[in-house]
């Protein structure tokens, strides 16, 4: 039986085809990660499921009596309390009190009964419970109504509404966007538990690796479905597209084989039949397919300048908003070469302590150091609501840069995959993705020493966030880190910090810990050998950074040099190809530069070999 078939699916966008001829069975049970592009047609696919919009061609057919649950556009708000909101969503257990409260006829109210414990009723309140505390919602934000929280909360309310249902098809587009990190790892082991059927449309590469089975693939108008989980179907599509370029290869040699007989005998009245016989067996053959690289996404921050340790420290601190300690007793040092990450559900004060260190806030008490030419760029997600909607992401970056010059100010753009025409594109019709790398290209315009990233990537899709995860391995500055992607968390990190209780402590433990921490288990202590593995491996990474360091350093160096002596070598050859020089009879001055050109032709290759060696040696490390 099969929960959900789409057969031969069409769907255009402004006559643009986002799909065509797709097909996908999902079976009870089987959860499939959506995956694509930005702009690929993933929002939409789910749409169409739904019945929000209509297809252009081919049906979409879900299992009778199936019930399908997504999470709506519109926020939930209203004078009930959030409990209450999430109890609602169950429309059959609502109208069953509801008819039990009439007092129908004594046979009526039996059934009634029997419905509602088949349907577990009874459970229906704590069950819903669970669910909103999972989701960050303590026991009195639950008895508050939903208009008292911000869209972002009522969107957790949303979702909330949706997993109470427990529907036998789940569809979720983008279900962490407005999440913190313990709320997304709460999610995780839901969705691991669940045992109906799913679509998830993510860029959480963490969530696609431990929570679903297979992956669906949409790009270029196709859906294709790749078995296993997210690693899985990246080692399996980079074969299948090697494999189909090696057939290419193998198609074009035979294709110029059977062409080249076809020009050398057609005109020759003994070859003719051979001849024809070949043109129709080229007509035979397969047309080349073309394999379409998708174009890399990179990132890549300014070089800065290294300041001796600690870059700030904060001894006795405390901080606070109107008169009001949030935390206290703050005794932290940052060096250059920190990579942290900070744990706590939102409220407790990760944003707070971000600002602090941004100096966008001040101590309430205690003593504070700063380098004096330590630089800080600070990323907040809240900052796109700043941006001007009638600007472009180059006028920011000129607004931004005064003393810049238009060149430069879109090389700093370039940095962040905002090409020429994207660099003048207007914010109002600029993607979320778009927005974040202005906002990154922004806040690291000035090659800082502290780069302060608070949910850098709830827009950017899987290629850019992986994108920024290279960036930032080969940044050689401090960064403190807000997210709600573990994966992201995981490759970045090397120690962790968690933010709760009105103050900030080291947390000993990996990521798997701290589930088991919020999950009820104990907290792990720095001899349990289940956190030595990773707690190794965020040493030897920041080890690494370190002892690549002078490394790249010497390439700068060499790339720096070689420019220099490129640069002298065509000035000292556009001297000796003038027919002047030899006109003067300026003898000692053609063998200076004859000299000087023949040695700079010898350093030449020695720079350029060692500079290959050092790149090697990076790229391996």
């Amino acid at each position: 039986m099969t929960v959900l078939a789409i057969r031969d699916l069409t769907l255009r966008i402004a006559g643009r085809a986002l799909l065509e001829a797709a097909d996908l069975a999902v079976d009870p049970g089987r959860k499939v990660g959506l995956v694509g592009r930005n702009g690929a047609g993933k929002s939409t696919l789910l749409k169409a499921i739904t019945g929000e919009i209509q297809p252009d061609g081919g049906e979409i057919r879900l299992a009778q009596r199936a019930r399908m649950g997504h999470v709506a556009q519109e926020a939930p708000g209203g004078p009930e309390s959030l409990l209450e909101t999430v109890l609602a969503a169950d429309t059959e257990r609502a109208a069953l009190l509801a008819e039990a409260e009439s007092h129908p006829e004594p046979h009526r109210m039996a059934e009634i009964h029997e419905r509602l414990i088949a349907i577990q009723a009874d459970s229906a309140p704590s069950r819903a419970a669970t669910i909103l505390a999972g989701l960050g919602f303590d026991a009195a934000a639950q008895e508050r109504p939903s208009t008292e929280f911000s869209g972002g909360w009522r969107m957790r309310v949303a979702l909330a509404r949706v997993l109470f249902l427990e529907p036998d098809l789940l569809l979720l587009d983008e279900p962490t966007n407005h999440l913190d990190l313990e709320a997304t790892m709460w999610l995780e082991g839901w969705l691991q538990r669940f045992s109906g059927a799913a679509i998830i449309v993510s860029h959480d590469r963490g969530l696609l690796e431990r929570c679903v089975d297979a992956i669906a693939h949409l790009d270029r108008g196709k859906l294709t479905l790749y078995p296993g989980a997210f690693d899985n179907f990246v080692r399996v599509r980079a074969e299948r597209q090697a494999q189909q370029a090696a057939m290419n290869e193998k198609l074009a040699a035979e294709r110029a084989h059977i062409q080249s007989f076809i020009d050398r005998f057609r005109a020759k009245a003994s070859k003719a039949r051979q001849a024809q016989s070949r043109i129709k067996a080229l007509e035979r053959m397969p047309a080349i397919e073309s394999v379409v690289e998708d174009h890399a996404t990179r990132f890549s921050f300014p070089e800065p300048v290294e300041l001796a340790p600690p870059v700030l420290s904060i001894s006795g601190g405390s901080i606070g908003y109107d008169g009001r300690v949030v935390l206290r007793g703050l005794d932290l040092r940052l060096d250059q070469d920190d990579r942290i990450a900070l744990l706590g559900a939102n409220g407790n004060g990760k944003s707070t302590l971000a600002k602090l260190f941004a100096g966008r806030l001040s101590l309430m008490g205690g003593r504070e150091f700063r380098s004096p030419k330590l630089k800080i760029g600070y990323f907040a997600q809240h900052q796109t609501d700043e941006l001007d909607m009638e600007g472009t992401p180059l006028s920011h970056m000129q607004a931004a840069m005064p003393r810049a010059t238009v060149t430069q100010c879109r090389s700093q753009l370039a940095r962040f995959g905002l090409d020429v025409e994207r660099a003048t594109t207007k914010i109002s019709a600029c993607s979320g993705g778009e927005k974040a790398r202005l906002l990154l290209a922004l806040c690291t315009r000035e090659a800082p020493q502290l780069l302060i990233l608070d949910e850098p990537t709830n827009h950017l899709d899987i290629d850019a966030r992986d994108a920024l995860v290279k960036a930032l391995a080969d940044y050689n500055g401090a960064v403190i880190l807000i997210s709600h992607d573990p994966h992201l968390v995981e490759l970045v990190a090397d120690r962790l910090w968690l933010v709760g209780d009105g103050k900030v402590t080291p947390f000993d433990g990996d990521l798997d810990d701290y589930r088991a921490l919020l999950g009820g288990g104990k907290r792990a202590s720095r001899s349990e050998p289940a956190s030595a593995p990773r707690q190794s491996e965020r040493r030897g990474r920041a080890e690494n950074r370190t002892a690549l360091a002078p490394l790249k350093e010497r390439l700068k160096q060499i790339e720096a040099q070689i420019a220099r002596l490129e640069d002298e070598a065509k000035v000292i050859d556009k001297a000796l190809a003038d027919p002047r020089l030899y006109a003067n009879n300026k003898t000692e001055l053609i063998n200076r530069a004859t000299a000087r050109r023949a040695a700079i032709g010898k350093i030449l290759p020695g720079l350029e070999a060692e500079w290959l060696e050092l790149q090697e040696k990076v790229e391996a490390a």
